[in-house]
């Protein structure tokens, strides 16, 4: 296979890269410059095997996650090895390419291909000519933090100066040269970082922050106290303290209800609704209906000055109701047991 094989089954191979390459959403797409120094190897139709070097600049940009693309410009300049008037020449050679830039992945170490198409101006021994040039090759970048990255790749490089008969009669105006390039690659601004995820919003409809038997939609008061009996906006009506016991014929609360009442204030604290409420006391039927009434009346007060005693803010009232409004039979024990209570009513 000759060189201008060659040269075709690389620049077929490179395009098909990038016509099977899928652009994907990329958040990086800055500019960036490319300051790079070269390696040239020359084929024999310079008559020169004398390796040469150069340098040269890009300015480029990411166009997505797979293709950059990019203006370069450079210098490249090697022995001429042919005899001329006793001595030898120099080749000078300096032009510009467009490239085209396919990455494979893009990460910390990321390869890539390239084609690329542009001029040249040739000048050796006195002679000068411009002309056409195409390069295919393959590298890779490595960064080393957001705006610098090594980069290197190999390139065959095709070169036609379009009869300006550089060489000697007979020689050839196509030249076929390996180059390889050495530099760093500098972004421009910050890199673009992925937006923070966003958490899903919930329906409020399926939502019941505060167990009350109304959804969070229309709860215009959240954080009700558990147990509480609610309005249909979830605003409490009223709430029984169970548990909330006295020592047997008295007023005075046992230690267990202490302890609830203890949180029952830290509730009413932590509560945005400052609404009045009224401190019902009840008792069943045992004892006369004036004993009962005076005894509901003592214990609901005892809860009233618990609960300001605890901090509590809202406007409290004691109310006895004795044995005038039972909630279960005070014939049994145990309904008896359920009507001696203590209830929290609040106003509008």
């Amino acid at each position: 296979m000759n060189n201008k094989h060659l040269l075709a089954f690389a620049l077929i191979t490179s395009i098909g890269f990038t016509a099977a390459a899928q652009a994907e959403e990329f958040l990086d797409n800055r500019w960036y410059v490319a300051p790079f120094g070269s390696y040239v190897k020359p084929g024999g139709d310079r008559n020169s095997n004398v390796k040469g070097y150069g340098a040269g600049i890009g300015f480029g940009k990411i166009l997505n996650e797979h293709f950059n693309v990019e203006l370069r410009g450079f210098y490249n300049g090697f022995d001429d090895e042919t005899p001329r008037i006793g001595k030898k020449g120099q080749w000078d050679l300096a032009g510009g390419t467009a490239d085209l830039q396919y990455y494979f992945w893009r990460d910390k170490f990321s390869p890539y291909t390239v084609i690329a198409a542009g001029g040249m101006n040739s000048y050796v021994n006195g002679n000068s000519g411009v002309g056409i040039l195409g390069e295919a090759g393959a590298g890779f970048t490595y960064e080393f933090c957001d705006n610098l990255l090594f980069r290197s790749d190999v390139r065959y490089r095709y070169n036609n100066n379009l009869n300006a008969h550089l060489t000697p009669v007979g020689g050839t105006d196509e030249y076929h040269d390996m180059v390889v390039n050495v530099g760093f690659v500098v972004p421009l601004g910050a890199k673009p970082q992925p937006a923070a995820p966003v958490e899903p919003v919930a329906d409020c409809s399926t939502l019941d922050s505060d167990s009350d038997g109304v959804n969070d939609c229309i709860d215009t008061c959240p954080g009700t106290m558990a147990g509480s009996k609610v309005n249909a906006s979830g605003c409490p009506l009223s709430l029984e303290l169970k548990g909330v016991n006295f020592e047997y014929d008295s007023a005075r609360l046992t230690a267990s209800a202490t302890a609830i009442l203890d949180g029952v204030a830290e509730n009413l604290i932590a509560y945005p609704q400052k609404n009045d409420i009224e401190v019902r006391g009840h008792t069943s039927s045992e004892g006369s209906n004036r004993h009962n009434m005076r005894l509901s009346q003592k214990r609901s007060q005892s809860v009233v000055d618990y609960l300001s005693m605890k901090g509590v803010t809202n406007r409290l009232t004691a109310h006895g109701y004795g044995e005038d409004m039972p909630i279960a039979d005070n014939s049994t024990e145990e309904g008896k047991s359920q009507n001696r209570r203590v209830e929290l009513v609040w106003g509008n």
